[in-house]
């Protein structure tokens, strides 16, 4: 018997095993091919810095001004957590509730395996099953939501310069046009951009003089503060639409508004109060390197309403 023969009684051989030795070349040119498919794929696939993550969170919150947070507590918080402790056919993971001055918050998480809209529609439903339990007098009704990590923004863009911030409020708006019409923007919102603002400062004794309220004055600028639709007017054969102008643009709009002119006397708004076309108390500020700026924050759309290109 030969020492070849011998082995091979010796030991058991794996066929595939031993034709891949004997084949070697065709085994790199698989290891190749397979190799260079992968990469392929790898550069084709569709990727996101900041992809949409959907977390079955829900949040629940609800504003009464007025009660101490132990108020709050007993009130508010207590009641809604009762309820949302019985919610059946979806599996909690955590509660979490704050109650803090005038406002109660609760965050509910659910197991992964949950829906959010399913998860969403049972904490409404819980929540109005407690609203019998909660005051009557409340500020704000709760208000459920889910939580969406795709409502956070995705780039900060910054708009300064050696101009007044009513300019730098033009060229942000005009930005702000352009960037949401791009499809994977969702919207986008201005931080640190002045507002414009019409003050009416009434004087409460011209106001007793002339029997005028403050319902008297909210209605009649509200009256006038509206565009009208005219309907059409045919000229030749076209047909254009009418439509009357009465948006306020300048405070010497308002002062000319009619407050009361019951006995024929007509009150005019200048007679009463004083208008300051002014700006907005400031809400909201953006700083770049110490320097007043306003900035842009950039929210996409979720990934599953549109679709890539490759």
């Amino acid at each position: 018997m030969s020492v070849k023969e011998y082995m091979g009684e010796r030991f058991k051989q794996f066929g595939p095993t031993t034709w891949s030795i004997k084949n070697k070349t065709t085994i790199y040119l698989i290891m190749v091919f397979i190799t260079l498919f992968g990469v392929q794929q790898f550069i084709t696939l569709p990727k996101e810095q900041f992809p949409d993550i959907v977390i079955p969170n829900i949040y629940v919150q609800t504003v009464n001004f007025g009660n101490s947070p132990k108020d709050i507590e007993n009130l508010i918080t207590q009641p809604i957590e009762k309820q949302l402790k019985s919610i059946t056919g979806a599996k909690i993971n955590k509660l979490t509730s704050t109650s803090v001055q005038d406002f109660s918050a609760i965050l509910v998480e659910f197991d992964g395996n949950v829906k959010v809209d399913v998860a969403l529609q049972k904490v409404k439903d819980a929540v109005d099953k407690a609203k019998q339990d909660l005051p009557t007098d409340l500020t704000q009704e709760p208000i459920v939501q889910e939580v969406n990590l795709s409502d956070q923004p995705i780039m900060y863009v910054n708009v300064s310069g050696d101009y007044d911030v009513m300019k730098l409020k033009k060229y942000a708006d005009d930005l702000q046009d352009q960037l949401e019409e791009l499809p994977q923007i969702n919207r986008v919102d201005v931080v640190g951009a002045p507002e414009r603002e019409f003050q009416i400062n009434a004087d409460a004794y011209r106001m007793q003089a002339s029997n005028v309220t403050y319902d008297d004055i909210t209605r009649a600028v509200a009256n006038e503060n509206i565009d009208i639709s005219g309907g059409q007017l045919d000229v030749g054969n076209m047909q254009r639409n009418l439509q009357l102008k009465g948006q306020f643009k300048t405070a010497y709009d308002i002062q000319g508004v009619i407050v009361r002119n019951a006995t024929g006397d007509a009150i005019y708004l200048k007679d009463i109060a004083t208008i300051k076309d002014t700006i907005k108390e400031t809400e909201s500020y953006a700083r770049l390197n110490g320097k007043k700026v306003i900035t842009l924050n950039i929210i996409k759309r979720a990934v599953r309403s549109w679709n890539y290109s490759r």
